[in-house]
């Protein structure tokens, strides 16, 4: 089923800049989808439209089956439904603590004060950051903030994650935490959609991918066909996992089988290869 979609969605920046030219993207639900392209592509404009900061010039956003609707009452319902990471956590943390923090959304609601005690101990459970609460947020690492971003987010109980760049300026330690955390909300059945540069990470971690290019989706559909295909790659600037090129050239040579699946990790690559080495 799809929750979320956008149909031929056209905006433009101040002074003409074409941000997006008649994208098309929809979202299954309780999957995970990666979003790739140059910069200027426009992957961060579709993600403030699918949370509705932004509304297109032309075409529409459609929440599970029904057109999006941009008076008060229902933007705050979209973004219960639609919950949206930015890039960098310092424009979305601002309280005293991590606990302070995560609250704002639920306090904000108006639930009671059982419920939103509730949900911020969940959320930081889920992050694993439950021993940061009472840390003020200025005294996080870029990890601890980001984690602690999405924990502010998942408070407010959306159905769909999106998340901008959730890798980038992370180093490889922080990389594997936050994407532990995000797996086990994708586990539980939360639907993630994020941008990012990274093409291992996009292999790796998700169900599907969408290329876009010039403001428009050039492909989607399961990340190891995408990413495969060199010339839709290099349509996207982008480079194809090193997994994949070991996989596709161990199929050249005949040391990988048509039907056997190609890698879509650095495990999975080098068990590849412990196989190729260990028949020769």
């Amino acid at each position: 089923m799809v929750i979320l979609e956008a149909r031929d969605l056209v905006y433009r920046y101040p002074g003409g800049i074409a941000a997006l030219d008649g994208l098309d993207l929809g979202v299954r639900r309780g999957e995970t989808l990666a979003i790739l392209g140059p910069n200027g592509a426009g992957k961060t404009t579709l993600l403030l439209h699918l949370n509705g900061s932004l509304r297109p010039e032309r075409g529409e956003v459609v929440l599970t089956g029904a057109p999006a609707r941009y008076d008060a009452r229902s933007l705050a319902a979209w973004r219960r439904l639609a919950g949206l990471v930015l890039q960098d956590p310092d424009d979305q943390l601002f309280a005293g603590s991590v606990y302070e923090d995560v609250s704002f959304g639920p306090l904000n609601l108006g639930l009671p004060e059982a419920e939103v005690r509730a949900r911020v101990d969940a959320a930081l459970a889920d992050l694993r950051i439950d021993h940061l609460g009472l840390r003020p947020v200025h005294m996080l690492s870029l990890g601890q903030k980001r984690r602690a971003a999405i924990a502010g987010i998942i408070a407010m109980g959306p159905s769909v994650l999106l998340l901008d760049e959730p890798s980038a300026g992370l180093d490889p330690h922080g990389v594997t935490h936050l994407v532990a955390a995000l797996r086990r909300l994708s586990m539980d059945g939360m639907t993630i959609v994020y941008t990012t540069h990274n093409v291992d990470l996009a292999l790796a971690w998700s169900d599907r991918v969408a290329l876009f290019a010039g403001g428009r989706t050039i492909a989607c559909g399961p990340a190891e066909e995408v990413l495969a295909d060199p010339e839709l790659v290099g349509q996207a600037h982008l480079r194809r996992p090193l997994p994949l090129e070991l996989g596709l050239r161990a199929r050249q040579l005949g040391l990988l089988g048509p039907a056997e699946p190609l890698p879509r990790s650095e495990a999975g690559a080098l068990d590849l290869l412990d196989r190729i080495v260990a028949a020769c």
